[in-house]
């Protein structure tokens, strides 16, 4: 089988029990990067070494039929750096390929960035979305949060330390400036921060320059009130910049609650 398991994302002590008796039994490990697997081998105080293979964003389409064809003989334990594999990390394809190869796949649970920032936040946590690393260029920063202007859940972001002022300016552009929001730096390391404010608030933090591993929570938009004749006349709008009718009533209706069914029949009245 293909065993996932989760790597400690700082503190070394976070390792579990299975974890490190996997890895003193393991035969065959694909790793993201072979020379940090030999460094935590090393560190956990393992003394077995297994092959192992390098898989990564870069290899992983071409490896991922090897792998699951020698999982079929013997486990095959997958890590990425630090958390889990397939969480912006390598292992998706070769988890796909796996499946549809009929070969079984596991995971041995244990940290995650993206719930311990979530849990330490302050932010609501019973419904959430992940976003992954924002993008490197302001214009595409900018839309992918305009897309999520009207997002209710709580978003999960990752960001470079060298960006991070860029995107929270950017978030404060979009989402509002009094977005609550929560920037977790270098989580479960010697030098833990959780910065908690507006965005306008961290904005400012960050002017002065931050370090380490970040993971942005962001609130999510606040339930707007609107009547359905201002949703209907938000429709003709979209009608007339050029979406379709029945797309526009179904994008109103998203962030509006209004039926989309009720949203085309009204505009297509007023259109008539």
């Amino acid at each position: 089988m293909i065993i996932l398991a989760a790597t400690p994302i700082g503190n070394l002590g976070d390792a579990s029990r299975r974890l490190i008796e996997v890895l003193e039994s393991a035969t065959v490990i694909a790793a993201e990067d072979t020379r940090t697997t030999q460094r935590l081998l090393q560190h956990l105080g393992v003394v077995n070494r297994p092959r192992l293979i390098a898989l990564h964003d870069h290899n992983e389409k071409e490896r991922a039929g090897e792998i699951v064809e020698r999982a079929r003989t013997e486990d095959v334990l997958v890590l990425s750096d630090a958390g889990m594999p397939t969480v912006s990390d390598p292992g998706y394809g070769l988890v796909a390929a796996a499946a549809a190869a009929g070969v079984t796949v596991t995971a041995i649970p244990g940290p995650s960035a993206v719930i311990t920032a979530l849990a330490v936040s302050g932010l609501p946590t019973d419904r959430f979305t992940f976003e992954g690393f924002v993008a490197r260029k302001s214009g595409e920063r900018l839309t992918a949060f305009r897309d999520l202007a009207a997002e209710r859940r709580t978003m999960v972001f990752f960001d470079s330390a060298a960006r991070v002022a860029a995107t929270l300016a950017d978030m404060a552009t979009v989402f509002g400036a009094d977005r609550r929001a929560a920037v977790c730096r270098e989580l479960t390391k010697m030098y833990e921060e959780v910065a908690r404010g507006t965005l306008a608030e961290l904005v400012e933090w960050a002017a002065a320059g931050v370090r380490g591993e970040l993971v942005i929570v962001v609130e999510g938009a606040a339930v707007r009130v609107f009547s359905f004749p201002d949703a209907v006349t938000q429709v003709l709008e979209l009608v007339r910049s050029g979406t379709r009718l029945k797309d526009a009533a179904s994008e109103v209706s998203a962030h509006t609650g209004h039926s989309s069914r009720e949203l085309y029949q009204a505009a297509l009245a007023v259109k008539g």
